[in-house]
């Protein structure tokens, strides 16, 4: 089983990630492949294309570690690569299937709306992830599991993954919900 840092800082990891060590690069892809993960798909890219762009992001973190302004916003720094990463994918589709038979006088319009609605998704997002990041560990992870795990497992998985009862899997979730609630906006 591989070493898990008592300080799970994101200054912490990356520290301990600039030192070479393994185990904290591990640590510090787990604390954050599901909110990379789960921004492609925000924007309705398919399962394999976030996997590529959560992959890509932590390829650019990796290449850049020494050069990270402020290790204390890892996440955001993340997020903002997996969107930006989202986009030109969107953008490229975009690209390939327009045909010249398409309405130029609504593809404005259509573009702007499909737009503002993923933006409008994303920041809301953002703000759920934002709010997990503030839970203890286990309320995260529990979260994640339920509501962002990619093929979705079963309470009994669960129950099996996080060591508890299944009974006690729904009144757990709604103590933590109820928790990340308070860190959300109205």
């Amino acid at each position: 089983m591989p070493h898990l840092f008592q300080d799970s800082s994101d200054k912490a990891l990356l520290q301990a990630c600039r030192q070479g060590n393994e185990a904290a690069w591990e640590q510090l892809v787990a604390k954050y492949e599901r909110l990379v993960y789960a921004i492609p798909l925000n924007y309705g890219l398919s399962r394999d294309e976030a996997a590529d762009i959560a992959q890509h992001s932590f390829i650019l973190l990796l290449q850049n570690l020494d050069s990270l302004r402020d290790d204390e916003r890892l996440g955001g720094w993340l997020a903002m690569v997996a969107r930006r990463h989202s986009w030109r994918v969107l953008a490229r589709r975009q690209r390939e299937q327009a045909t010249p038979d398409d309405d130029l006088a609504t593809l404005p319009n259509q573009v702007d709306d499909s737009q503002r609605q993923q933006r409008e998704r994303q920041e809301r997002l953002e703000w759920v992830m934002a709010g997990l990041n503030q839970l203890d560990d286990r309320c995260r992870q529990l979260l994640l599991a339920l509501y962002f795990e990619s093929d979705q497992p079963t309470y009994e998985a669960i129950a099996q993954q996080f060591n508890m009862r299944v009974g006690s899997i729904g009144p757990t979730r709604a103590r933590c919900l109820a928790r990340l609630k308070e860190y959300l906006p109205n």
